[in-house]
């Protein structure tokens, strides 16, 4: 003999439901935190390239300058 489903009105009923309306935000958060993660190391990535790029002109610009530097330094003890 089976036992008739739980009407609505049943707190036991109510709080499953309050439970599963809980869990199934609680994952759309885990879903919407997940992909707000993967596009945050997506940006980290591409900015630590483009930082190591600025870092790479930086330097290239620092020793040219340094050069030119030297040259006029040169240039005016020989004159």
């Amino acid at each position: 003999m089976s036992t008739p489903d739980p009407a609505p009105s049943d707190p036991v009923h109510q709080q499953l439901a309050a439970l599963a309306r809980q869990l199934d935000h609680l994952l759309e958060t885990v879903r919407r935190l997940n992909e707000e993660n993967r596009s945050l190391r997506q940006s980290q990535e591409q900015l630590s390239g483009e930082r190591a790029g600025l870092m790479a002109r930086n330097e290239q610009a620092r020793s040219r300058v340094e050069a030119m530097i030297q040259r006029l330094k040169s240039l005016e003890s020989n004159g």
